[in-house]
């Protein structure tokens, strides 16, 4: 586990964290996001008409995959000293570039790009993020994710 200060953390600038362990995206993980989600569109969850279409079979949502995003970060080794509490600030540039098919492995490939103080004890962490797919050139999806630490 690499700790870093605020101080050394304001001074990332295209800092890699590295890449996450693979995920698996099966039809449970699909079918459990649709459930929750209520987006029960049938290439996601009909694996019989899905295979009716150009891509053969069904795929994860969007969504799915961007929401895999947090477990990812959490598995890679980087801890700021003397915070209180970090939560999601939103994403900048999402695009969804390819499909993810039934049982892919994905994985993110996280870059601190840069962070800011943003007055008191709040500092803005903007992390680039690619999820790639398991054997395929083109990510799943690529984006700018933003998160804010609050220091003790």
């Amino acid at each position: 586990m690499r700790t870093v200060s605020f101080d050394q953390l304001l001074t990332f600038n295209n800092e890699s964290l590295g890449k996450s362990d693979w995920v698996l995206v099966d039809q449970a993980r699909i079918d459990a996001f649709a459930d929750c989600t209520e987006d029960k569109y049938f290439i996601h969850v009909d694996p019989e008409k899905a295979a009716k279409t150009p891509l053969g079979v069904t795929i994860a949502h969007g969504l799915l995959t961007l929401s895999l995003v947090p477990k990812m970060l959490y598995q890679l080794d980087l801890k700021v000293k003397g915070v209180a509490m970090g939560f999601n600030y939103g994403y900048d540039n999402v695009r969804f570039l390819a499909p993810v098919k039934v049982d892919s492995r994905v994985r993110a490939d996280i870059t601190i790009a840069n962070t800011k103080h943003k007055g008191g004890k709040k500092y803005l962490l903007t992390h680039a993020v690619n999820v790639e797919i398991e054997g395929e050139e083109k990510p799943a999806l690529c984006c700018n994710w933003l998160t804010m630490l609050v220091a003790e």
